[in-house]
């Protein structure tokens, strides 16, 4: 049985639905018949990037050699957010948050407020690991599925699962671009005298960055809400032919074998925590908290030791470990084609030297004022978001024109790059590419929850853009710190 079929036989009850229902119910009918896989929606983005390089004045040759060195250019960021899924589903899947997931799995009473409780979940732990938002709002999913009294909208849950992704998560912690300014060893020696370092105090902790956090959270889970379809309409997990437990998945045989005891001992475990947690302390204790925090690596390094811990036996450690590849499978197989998008559109030039990425950075800053470049570099960071969808990566080609544009224009330089990671957030409401792991653990394809996301993509960006231009009006500019 098949997700439109499903709908199409309850159309009847659609009209009584409020309009936020029908309109992302409609937008997802769309979005089945219309909407491609992710490997073909990255495949027709390096095909567009590259006819656009052409056009540009690029040579074939150019183009292609930009390709091919770009193909492997993100391989080092590739594996850390193959590690930050990892770390996030070893984490989601302990008993320990198996039995929290359980328990707010308890606590709605009806399809819609389940819906509300995803979202709400989602969002709140993008602000401290994007990875443990994907994977635990998906495990919560699976388990308010089970429970079939709701008659959740499976599609509707599964957007809402995928929200801290879309609205907050370059918000919190785990940010790309905040991390890479905060820590100077991070810095390429081409931006750092143009940036300086820009501490977490100065772009994730402002007030201003926490007003707009907080908007977003309260209005996506209004909206996750208000386009949920209630019982008579909902398109259940059990409708589209998905299984839905609420046991715990990971079993874990015991022992046969003598040589088998040290894998369902806790031995090593506490050996290895130990080690880790002399490492965590002297990275803490030798420089300031929110440097120590600045690098993706450490993020992994302690969620993986965490998820370790809180599996307590080596066996059941690494049962999830397996189980968690499979949700890294686009990320490995996609990550190398962007990375080749991102070279063509940085690396391929013209006669004169120009590239497609400066052609619309020169366009967009040269349209830009100190009160506009709030909307000026937010519209363009979500444009550019949608065919290179790396935090990171992106704001390193983006940083040298658009710091450079801060600091002539005297934007305060922190509120530049909380624009850069408020309007990066948008495009990934609509950009299949993140959604991968969360689509992995819920058996889903994008088609299936890109409607009731493109809904809030529409209320979000006059938000965040209202916000970025308003906020900025708070704030002063100060030059570079550079030590």
């Amino acid at each position: 049985m098949t997700t439109t079929s499903t709908a199409a036989s309850s159309g009847g009850s659609t009209q009584q639905e409020g309009v936020l229902v029908r309109t992302a119910i409609g937008f997802t009918a769309w979005a089945e018949r219309w909407f491609p896989d992710a490997f073909i929606f990255v495949a027709i983005a390096v095909v567009v990037v590259a006819i656009a390089a052409l056009i540009n004045g690029a040579s074939p040759v150019a183009v292609s050699v930009a390709f091919g060195n770009g193909f492997w250019s993100l391989i080092t960021f590739t594996m850390q957010m193959a590690f930050v899924a990892i770390g996030g589903y070893v984490v989601a899947t302990s008993a320990p948050a198996q039995r929290l997931i359980g328990w707010l799995a308890d606590l709605p009473k009806t399809g819609t407020g389940a819906v509300g409780l995803v979202a709400a979940v989602s969002i709140i732990a993008s602000l401290l690991n994007w990875g443990l938002s994907l994977i635990l709002g998906g495990l919560l999913v699976l388990a308010l599925a089970a429970r079939r009294e709701l008659r959740m909208d499976y599609r509707a849950a599964a957007a809402a699962a995928y929200l801290g992704l879309g609205a907050t998560w370059a918000m919190g912690l785990s940010s790309s671009a905040a991390q890479l300014q905060a820590n100077a060893a991070s810095l390429p020696k081409s931006l750092l005298p143009i940036t300086g370092v820009i501490p977490f105090s100065e772009t994730i902790f402002l007030w201003q960055s926490l007003v707009i956090t907080v908007v977003l959270l309260v209005v996506s889970v209004i909206i996750a809400v208000w386009s949920a379809p209630g019982p008579n309409t909902a398109v259940t997990a059990e409708a589209m032919g998905i299984e839905a437990s609420r046991e715990d998945s990971i079993k874990v045989a015991p022992p046969k074998q003598p040589g088998e005891w040290l894998e369902h001992s806790p031995i090593l475990t506490v050996l290895l925590v130990l080690l880790a947690i002399g490492w965590v302390v002297n990275e803490f204790s030798r420089q300031d908290w929110m440097i120590a925090i600045s690098s993706l690596n450490t993020y992994n390094f302690m969620f993986i030791m965490v998820g370790l811990l809180l599996h307590w036996r080596p066996k059941r450690f690494l049962i999830a470990v397996v189980k968690a590849v499979p949700a890294t499978s686009g990320v490995l197989i996609q990550f190398p084609f962007y990375g080749a998008i991102a070279a063509i559109l940085t690396q391929a030039k013209n006669s004169a030297g120009v590239t497609v990425s400066d052609q619309i950075t020169h366009a967009f800053v040269s349209m830009s004022t100190q009160h506009l470049f709030p909307l000026v570099i937010g519209i363009y960071s979500a444009i550019l978001g949608f065919f290179i969808p790396s935090g990171g990566g992106k704001w390193l080609l983006e940083a040298p024109y658009v710091m450079q544009a801060a600091n002539d224009l005297k934007v305060h330089l922190g509120w530049a790059v909380q624009v850069y990671n408020a309007a990066e957030a948008l495009p990934n409401l609509i950009n299949p590419f993140w959604m991968l792991p969360l689509l992995g653990v819920l058996s889903l394809r994008a088609r299936d929850v890109v409607g009731f996301t493109f809904l809030q993509l529409l209320m979000h960006l006059p938000i965040v853009l209202f916000l970025l231009w308003a906020l900025a009006y708070t704030l002063e500019y100060h030059p570079p710190v550079i030590p």
